[in-house]
């Protein structure tokens, strides 16, 4: 037994409770591909907050801790502005609210880019403050030198190939990726570069089809998708997407959930009854003692 900080929603503060501590690994991740086959799908989803952490910890494998809090979170037009600390700020609280999945954190635009030196930098930072099992960066050849750098020096590493928002101005916009052949090429090849550089898994975001299927076939890690094919070795999607959080549904995302509604419902429900002084009543009001 040891010693997790899990959330008592009856206070919302967060308090030491004993849990066994039976958290998957990073190489457990990376062998649950065997002889280039995945029995059973990872499932992976996004994770910004403790108490978000702690609902989907016992049905996931990994939690990732995306840079799409800049979207999600904060309401910025991209990724590009979100910094090393707030990346920290919610990787922490992830790993606080769960205890099960690989918790790994994005690392953002410009913390990792400049040299392999500045990527330990970065990443060395955002495993000790955050507690997290590994961290996450875009790019295939480019980054391979950066991934071994990495991964040599304990910090285990997931990469990201084929759409790669970071990259959103080199590219153009969010389109898919590898509808011409020397696109197509290209990003089997980085997939390739990622997996001999070190790279326990690798995400693969934005492709046509026979792409992420050839790349899941080829390569010994697994290939987790995002709008790529049924047959990776496992799913990723943000979850506020996939529970309906936002009027826009991607292609790649299936609504679960209509939460948007719910929470507006809710919202409506709990301004009328204060408008007309029905909230609060006797049971969230505190009497004299006779």
């Amino acid at each position: 037994m040891s010693t997790t900080f899990q959330l008592d929603t009856s206070t919302s503060r967060a308090n030491p409770t004993p849990r066994p501590r039976k958290r998957l690994t990073v190489p457990k991740i990376r062998d649950h591909k065997k002889d280039g086959l995945t029995k059973e799908p990872l499932v992976m989803l996004t994770a910004y907050t403790a108490r978000q952490a702690q609902l989907l910890d016992e049905h996931c494998d990994l939690l990732l801790v995306g840079d799409s809090l800049g979207q999600v979170i904060y309401g910025l037009d991209s990724t590009l502005p979100v910094t090393l600390d707030m990346m920290i700020a919610h990787g922490a609280a992830v790993v606080r609210g769960s205890y099960h999945a690989v918790v790994v954190v994005d690392m953002p635009f410009g913390a990792y880019e400049a040299s392999k030196e500045q990527a330990f930098e970065a990443a060395s930072k955002i495993m000790s403050d955050t507690g997290c099992a590994a961290v996450k960066l875009e790019g295939g050849e480019a980054m391979a030198e950066t991934i071994t750098f990495l991964t040599n020096r304990g910090i285990p590493v997931m990469a990201h190939v084929g759409l790669t928002p970071q990259a959103v101005n080199v590219l153009g916009g969010y389109a898919a990726r590898g509808r011409s052949q020397e696109e197509h090429e290209k990003i089997l090849r980085d997939a390739k570069s990622v997996q001999d550089a070190g790279a326990f898994a690798v995400v693969a975001e934005g492709v046509v089809e026979p792409i992420a299927i050839s790349m899941t076939k080829s390569l010994k890690i697994p290939v987790i998708g995002i709008g790529a094919s049924a047959e990776c070795d496992g799913q990723v999607l943000v979850t506020e997407d996939m529970l309906g959080m936002f009027e826009r549904v991607p292609r790649f995302v299936k609504r679960y959930e209509d939460m948007a509604s719910v929470i507006s419902k809710a919202a409506a429900t709990y301004a009328e009854e204060v408008r007309t002084r029905a909230f609060p009543g006797e049971d969230q009001t505190y009497q004299p003692k006779t």
